[in-house]
């Protein structure tokens, strides 16, 4: 046998030690179905043939011999993710398969134990890098959905209903803090492209504190609105959120203010020239 060790065993044993290293995943994982196990058994395959061929080359994981392998195991952290595996079950693909490989090792170099223990430590070496590699790019595809998913959120949170011909509504729910703020102008500048309205309601009714920051925020939508052609009302206002502005010292006399929405809906329907008419019944 050649001195590099790891490429030799897997090319005399990768049969079984791909039939070994399936049974002891399956065991380790709590979440699985047919196609997660036929998906493993596929990246099983790919690894080990991808280890046989850059072990030959260098023991850099870095280098481009293991492009292949970064490969795979990349493809594996974001199944993990995507299946809700947790990050020990991930990177234990790559440490599950320590076992059965150590097992031929010792089979094979039964006669030279220095051989032996110098291969072990130096193939578990390997292998703990590439399962470091995992659990980071694990992290790395988790923080991207949940990324995601809160953009989704802050587009779910912020919704701009027209409740009127030229008139719209921005309810906000929530901290307003600057990402959100981005959101809420995107959002509302392109419903007022959309639908050409004249006047927006922003309602801070579900805004549970106002400090200098949101304040700021605020007027920075009520100025961009206004740029796009639309003046701003600002609903909401309680006792407690108009004593914390006039505390603070923010300077809202360019903005109309209300209580209710339902008090600025009427202000929005004066100034835009539209009346309701109601039916009353006689009794």
């Amino acid at each position: 046998m050649s001195s590099n060790y790891l490429s030799q065993i897997i090319e005399k044993f990768e049969s079984e030690l791909l039939q070994d290293w399936l049974k002891a995943l399956l065991n380790i994982l709590v979440r699985r179905d047919a196609a997660t196990e036929k998906e493993l058994e596929r990246l099983s395959s790919q690894f080990l043939r991808g280890l046989r061929h850059a072990s030959e080359q260098s023991q850099d994981i870095e280098s481009r011999a293991w492009e292949e392998i970064r490969a795979v195991l990349t493809e594996l952290s974001q199944l993990g993710v995507k299946k809700g595996f947790s990050p020990a079950e991930t990177a234990n693909f790559v440490f599950a398969v320590k076992q059965p490989l150590f097992a031929r090792l010792r089979q094979e170099l039964a006669a030279s134990p220095e051989i032996i223990a110098e291969e072990t430590w130096r193939i578990s070496t390997l292998l703990d890098n590439l399962g470091l590699f995992t659990m980071e790019v694990f992290q790395k595809s988790r923080e991207q959905v949940i990324l995601r998913q809160q953009q989704e959120l802050l587009e779910l949170s912020t919704p701009v209903v027209q409740l009127w011909q030229n008139i719209l509504a921005l309810p906000l729910i929530g901290t307003l803090d600057s990402a959100r703020t981005q959101v809420v102008m995107e959002s509302l500048l392109q419903k007022i492209i959309d639908t050409g309205a004249a006047i927006a309601i922003i309602d801070i009714t579900g805004v549970p504190t106002v400090d200098t920051l949101v304040a700021q925020h605020l007027l920075k939508t009520v100025a961009a609105a206004r740029l796009m052609g639309a003046d701003c009302i600002i609903s909401g206002i309680r006792p407690q959120i108009a004593q914390t502005i006039v505390h603070l010292g923010v300077n809202l006399e360019d903005v109309i203010t209300k209580a209710t929405l339902a008090d600025a809906f009427i202000v929005a329907l004066q100034r835009t020239g539209s009346t309701i008419t109601t039916a009353r019944q006689d009794r």
